[in-house]
């Protein structure tokens, strides 16, 4: 059985990283608008910080859980961005007190769930490793979001295998939830992993005759839907794989409207 730690240890590294990009914000910053319509800087961390709890509490409390998911039940068009908007109105450092809290408390159960257990979750059930790369997905997707309201480049590391991983593995959702049937034939996916070595990360048979192809960074930009398929260097062989490029996501719930092209207007 695959050692779950480094992606636990992953998890934490990438919202140790994006600590320090919010932890000095001036209470101006935590106002800024992000590239999601009606959520500011402090949205996209009360997010994190609801999300982190309601993994809390699918991992230690089950009857707790199975009443957030009562709520998200008569409210799916809304309790996200409900969520969200209780976080936001905290002053910036009792939200941040409250994320850190939260994301170490879940770090700590997580750490020491059973090999085998399954967490109830709002789709499948996950495991303790499933739900640390979920929420590394979502701590880094949202972290973008930030980064962009900053005007800052954030350089990427290889934590992005997780993302990528989620990305290829959720293949046939994408294709299913835009009302798709979804390719019998495996795709080979092939991303240069942001190291800078060559290195190539891969997924699928070698001989597939559906391809797709680029940097990691850009795929994952693309399947958390944080920018749009024409300004990134991913390139597809075959209609099927092509067809993929254009509904890819790695989370989750419908789609959305994902990013306009670079120096779209309107």
């Amino acid at each position: 059985m695959t050692d779950p730690t480094p992606v636990f240890d992953d998890l934490r590294d990438e919202s140790e990283e994006l600590d320090r990009l919010v932890g000095e914000l001036s209470e101006d910053a935590w106002a800024l608008a992000t590239p999601a319509a009606g959520w500011t800087v402090a949205h996209q961390i009360a997010h994190l910080t609801w999300t982190d709890r309601s993994a809390l509490l699918a991992a230690t409390d089950l009857a707790a859980f199975g009443a957030e998911v009562e709520k998200a039940l008569a409210a799916p068009d809304r309790f996200v961005d409900e969520g969200a908007e209780e976080g936001a109105g905290l002053p910036p450092e009792r939200l941040l007190a409250e994320w850190r809290a939260g994301r170490d408390a879940l770090h700590k159960v997580l750490c020491s769930a059973p090999r085998g257990v399954r967490f109830p979750w709002y789709g499948p059930p996950m495991s303790a490793a499933s739900m640390a790369t979920a929420r590394l997905m979502e701590t880094w997707a949202h972290g973008q979001d930030i980064a962009d309201a900053l005007h800052v480049m954030r350089p990427p590391t290889d934590r992005l295998r997780h993302v990528a991983r989620i990305g290829v593995r959720a293949r046939n959702f994408a294709f299913g939830v835009q009302g798709l049937d979804a390719p019998e034939e495996e795709f080979r996916v092939e991303l240069t992993a942001p190291s800078g070595d060559g290195a190539l990360w891969t997924y699928g048979p070698e001989d597939a005759t559906q391809r797709v192809t680029g940097p990691a960074l850009d795929f994952c930009l693309l399947v958390t839907r944080r920018a749009h398929r024409a300004d990134l260097a991913i390139r597809a062989q075959g209609p099927d794989a092509d067809r993929w490029l254009d509904i890819a996501q790695a989370f989750a719930g419908p789609p959305g409207t994902g990013r306009a092209p670079k120096g779209a207007t309107g």
